[in-house]
């Protein structure tokens, strides 16, 4: 009987091991998904910013700069230099 009444404490010890340990796990598995969905969203940011900087290159080559667009309606063709060079 001895033997049978140690059998559910260490099944209640070995559970409580198994699940401490799923839990780190799962905590360890969310913490790198958001590191790299932060790190996607800055890449993301970055290459908006390139993109936007090569429009403006682009519109400046042709002689467009002028020409009314949406993103000129919102910022002066000034303004995003000086933007990128605080960013």
């Amino acid at each position: 009987d001895g033997h049978d009444a140690d059998d559910p404490k260490q099944s209640t010890a070995d559970m409580t091991v198994f699940v401490q340990n799923l839990l780190q796990q799962m905590q360890s598995r969310f913490q790198t998904m958001s590191e790299s969905i932060i790190s996607k969203i800055d890449e993301m940011g970055n290459r908006i910013d390139n993109l936007e900087q090569s429009i403006n290159e682009l519109r400046a080559e042709m002689g467009q700069e002028g020409s009314p667009s949406p993103s000129s309606v919102l910022k002066p063709k000034e303004e995003p230099k000086a933007a990128d060079d605080s960013a």
